[in-house]
């Protein structure tokens, strides 16, 4: 059968890849070693193209040593692959529109291309009827601030592209931060956006997945809490009304069919105290709030990528048990390794099993992710307990 990439894109024929396969990830950090992990178990075979010499995937994938944006090293990883996914949406769209024509991607290049902006972004969710938090388009100090004048403050300016974990952002509360602001943002060079602040009681995601058939699948929410704009913990089951998760779910399942992803679509949303969901941002690739998903759902993030890209039908996704997830943190690593040779009589008491994943890094660094814990919990108020109780995470 025919598939048409997201957007219109080229038609490509969609392959269904059986183990023994070779897939090839432009990318080589923390998820791409995860997929590989999986899909290594599966029966796969995984080349990455990354160029951080010794990356988290090297141990466990054979590796291409080239920057992101080298397309002779892109076409020597597709004449070894059968099937090309990436694992982090910077990389350059031109290889993966090259790749696109030369090779099989299924996800295409053009969701790539619209994630990678946020304004192509917004109008992507919003031609999909899903809602966003009210923007303006940023075109210089004076348009910030009539946009102001017209969103309100607190809002949100914001670098169309390139931004993470808060990089690239200010949040303006006031009048006179408005030209520092535009002035600290503007230098980058890049185009701006203004987003509307969302009070929310909450922020959550979704993870969707689909396959080239056709086949779309959600996982259970995940409820997030951030610590200086990092994720610093997923809690699952999500602490919203189930009518809440059940809409999150449709919205992100309605993102994933009229975007035509192949693969994973990380949903981000803003829960406000009325109920309301608010898109704030989509990753097409696995997700740091899917990490639960390895030992708490019947299929992990990274195995569903797996089947998905190879047009396999997709796996189960029910929670098999209360999960919370903490990231670890460059500051936090020598003391977590130090704790899994310990006795923790919490840990036991609370009847909670701890699971550890490390990434491989080379270089341990403050507020670099090095790893995660996954907290199998009879409740998620014991993960949580645990996690304050804990001197690891303590600010």
């Amino acid at each position: 059968m025919s598939h048409k990439s997201s957007e219109g894109e080229t038609d490509q024929v969609a392959r269904t890849l059986l183990p023994g396969s070779t897939i090839g990830i432009l990318g080589g950090g923390q998820l791409g070693r995860m997929i590989s992990l999986a899909g290594t178990a599966m029966g796969y075979q995984f080349v990455t193209l990354d160029p951080t010499i010794q990356s988290p995937s090297s141990p466990v994938a054979r590796q291409i040593v080239a920057e992101y944006d080298d397309v002779d090293a892109a076409r020597e990883m597709a004449t070894i692959s059968d099937v090309i996914t990436y694992e982090f949406e910077n990389i350059d769209a031109g290889v993966a529109a090259i790749l696109v024509k030369e090779s099989y991607v299924p996800q295409g290049s053009k969701l790539l291309y619209t994630t990678q902006h946020r304004l192509r972004e917004k109008a992507a969710i919003e031609a999909a009827g899903v809602p966003v938090a009210p923007y303006r388009v940023i075109e210089g100090l004076a348009s910030l601030e009539q946009a102001l004048a017209e969103l309100g403050y607190p809002s949100v300016l914001k670098t169309a592209t390139g931004g993470y974990d808060g990089k690239g952002q200010v949040v303006i509360r006031s009048e006179d931060q408005i030209a520092n602001a535009y002035t600290e943002l503007e230098a980058s060079g890049r185009e701006l956006v203004l987003e509307q602040f969302i009070p929310f009681a909450c922020e959550i995601s979704v993870i969707a997945a689909r396959n080239p058939n056709g086949e779309v699948k959600s996982f259970p929410i995940s409820e997030n809490i951030h610590q200086n704009n990092i994720l610093h913990l997923s809690i699952v089951p999500a602490r919203i009304e189930a009518h809440i998760q059940r809409e999150a779910r449709r919205l992100a399942e309605t993102l994933a069919a009229k975007m035509e992803v192949v693969g994973l679509l990380a949903v981000e949303m803003f829960v406000t105290e009325n109920g309301q969901l608010y898109v704030n941002e989509l990753a097409p690739r696995p997700h740091n709030s899917g990490h639960y998903t390895m030992e708490a759902c019947t299929t992990s993030q990274f195995e569903q990528h797996v089947r998905a890209i190879c047009n396999l039908s997709l796996g189960d996704t029910t929670l098999l048990s209360p999960v919370v997830m903490v990231n670890v943190l460059g500051q936090h690593l020598d003391a977590v390794i130090q704790r899994t040779g310990e006795q923790d009589e919490e840990v036991t008491e609370l009847g909670i099993i701890p699971k550890l994943h490390l990434y491989g890094k080379t270089d341990s660094k403050h507020n670099r992710k090095m790893g995660h814990i996954n907290l199998l919990c009879k409740d998620v108020e014991d993960g949580l307990d645990w996690v304050e109780h804990t001197n690891i995470w303590r600010q």
